[in-house]
């Protein structure tokens, strides 16, 4: 008998920058094509699985490129690159023969489905994958917090974020090599210590409403299935 999936309904996080690829903004192709296969292959063991895509490939509103904007006039901005990121990847699950539908929190029902809770949690329920658009749809809250939001909203029992690192460090791998992976913390762990897991909203908004997070490397292949699956990868904050 094979073994099932150990959550029934997810919502994974990918950052925009992801996207990027090697470029220094924008959508490389390859990259999206290879983020829609991952998810694919995750779906199929665990069909209700909701997505929140950043902007920061495109737009960021804490950015220098938005250094004299006005900051909302900047996060909206940022929150309109992340309907152009979830349109993409939206385009790339459909040529891979999932169904797909993008809510977006600001609306323009000529592109996207407003967000409706309970309108998504129908298409996650009939296996569509949902993607959650627009962040909040209010400037100042980052698409970390629009995941953990959504999260909430449609039930999902752990919230996944999708990085360039495989898991949570007590240290900037990339730059102090003696770095130490932690690979089961607590909230208040990530925010005594300030680990730049997710903004401290998120984090705070997860422990409130105890959804578990579980921190992951993106570029390896077969990760989010793993994940969905309950293998032991990246690391994992819980209460």
């Amino acid at each position: 008998m094979g073994q099932g999936p150990a959550y029934r309904r997810v919502l994974l996080k990918v950052s925009g920058e992801a996207l990027m690829g090697g470029a220094s903004f924008g959508i490389d192709k390859a990259v999206l094509d290879y983020v829609a296969e991952e998810i694919r292959q995750a779906h199929q063991v665990c069909p209700q699985i909701g997505v929140v895509l950043g902007g920061g490939n495109i737009f960021r509103g804490l950015s220098a490129s938005a250094a004299d904007m006005d900051r909302v006039q900047a996060d909206n901005m940022g929150m309109l690159a992340t309907v152009i990121n979830s349109l993409a990847l939206q385009d790339a699950l459909e040529r891979r023969g999932v169904p797909t539908r993008v809510q977006s929190a600001i609306r323009m029902p000529q592109v996207a489905e407003p967000f409706i809770r309970r309108r998504a949690i129908r298409h996650l329920e009939k296996g569509r994958i949902v993607i959650f658009a627009a962040g909040t749809g209010n400037p100042y809250f980052s698409t970390d917090t629009a995941a953990a939001l959504r999260a909430q909203e449609i039930q999902a029992q752990v919230l996944l974020k999708a990085t360039k690192v495989d898991g949570i460090y007590d240290r900037d791998p990339a730059v102090d090599p003696a770095a130490v992976k932690l690979e089961r913390l607590t909230y208040q762990e990530v925010l005594r210590r300030h680990l730049r897991v997710m903004d401290l909203t998120a984090i705070s908004l997860a422990e409130d409403n105890r959804l578990p997070v579980v921190v992951f490397d993106l570029l390896k292949p077969g990760n989010i299935r793993r994940v969905v699956m309950g293998e032991p990868v990246g690391s994992r904050v819980e209460g």
